[in-house]
């Protein structure tokens, strides 16, 4: 993550509005969607790599999971914090860029939630480190969902370039110990009414 450091993160995170950022979501419904297609996922582990200021935290902690929120921006975190007061006092925070290996003294997870996270990094040696993060973190059994910016989706965001996503492209970084269960295509309009195409894909892990 070369460009998109923590300096560059906690500025937009400091300056601007939840409900102006540019994947500002009302609700998760299209993450929910995903989520209640996996059997028994309330009051499981769920590690949230690039967990930012979103709705999904709160909808997430109604459900009784245990939740892992990480973000490069210590900005981000303590506008969760603060935001959430004592309901956040189980959580495990993580302030570090997720390309960069995850501690082993936190919990693994049952279910890896990447929403529009993955997609800021392009380096080759990042992308790498992530996805041995996923494989790492993830319990055998477990599940992964991403929604990232599509292949026909905008080439840049927040003022950084993106690697975009297929489905398949996903299938094959994660490797041959991912199975994927489910993929869909949504506009996700963003607080300026304009339209961002993305992709959502679930996998599990078989082994």
């Amino acid at each position: 993550m070369k460009k998109s450091s923590c300096k560059h993160w906690d500025a937009i995170f400091s300056d601007t509005e939840d409900c102006e950022l540019g994947w500002y979501e009302k609700n998760a419904s299209k993450t929910l969607k995903l989520l209640n297609s996996i059997p028994k996922w309330k009051r499981s582990t769920v590690f949230l790599p690039g967990a930012g200021t979103s709705v999904l935290i709160e909808e997430l902690l109604s459900k009784g999971v245990e939740l892992v929120l990480n973000d490069i921006s210590s900005e981000a975190l303590n506008r969760v914090k603060n935001r959430l007061k004592d309901k956040g006092s189980g959580i495990n925070w993580l302030c570090q860029d997720i390309a960069r290996p995850i501690p082993d003294t936190l919990p693994r997870a049952d279910i890896w939630i990447d929403r529009a996270v993955l997609h800021f990094l392009t380096d080759k040696e990042d992308i790498a480190g992530y996805f041995k993060n996923v494989r790492a973190t993830l319990k055998a059994g477990g599940h992964a969902i991403f929604a990232e910016f599509s292949k026909t989706g905008a080439p840049k965001c927040a003022g950084l370039t993106l690697h975009r996503y297929s489905a398949g492209e996903l299938s094959k970084r994660l490797g041959p110990g991912f199975m994927l269960i489910s993929h869909f295509d949504h506009i996700f309009i963003n607080p300026y009414g304009d339209p961002r195409p993305y992709m959502y894909a679930l996998f599990k892990k078989v082994k």
